[in-house]
């Protein structure tokens, strides 16, 4: 099973919402661990920031979020960027702010 890393932010932003909310990140997460392909509406890839990342979807009855997590390494999960949706459309703000997280951490600047 691999491991997974977090960006310091995203592990931040993720503490910061609902029991409901964590735990369907949690579950989703510990699905891919195990090497299971998340696919629609749960999750979806984000050739915008790279090959290999991906957008987990989760949705309560108040809020909509989206978490970002690279799976191209070979011993770990790479779980890089959240945030509150509000647009229909992945603002291009957030898929920057994905790519720089994703490289900090691919560099070990974090």
């Amino acid at each position: 099973m691999k491991s997974i890393t977090f960006h310091p932010k995203a592990l931040a932003f993720i503490r910061g919402q609902s029991p409901t909310i964590k735990r369907e990140i949690g579950e989703a997460l510990r699905d891919v661990q195990k090497g299971i392909s998340l696919g629609l509406p749960l999750s979806r890839p984000m050739s915008a920031i790279t090959s290999g990342a991906h957008e987990l979807r989760v949705r309560s009855a108040t809020t909509v979020v989206r978490v970002f997590y690279f799976v191209k390494l070979a011993d770990t999960i790479v779980v890089f960027h959240g945030f509150q949706k509000k647009t229909q459309k992945t603002p291009t703000h957030e898929i920057a702010v994905g790519q720089q997280r994703l490289k900090e951490v691919l560099d070990g600047h974090v």
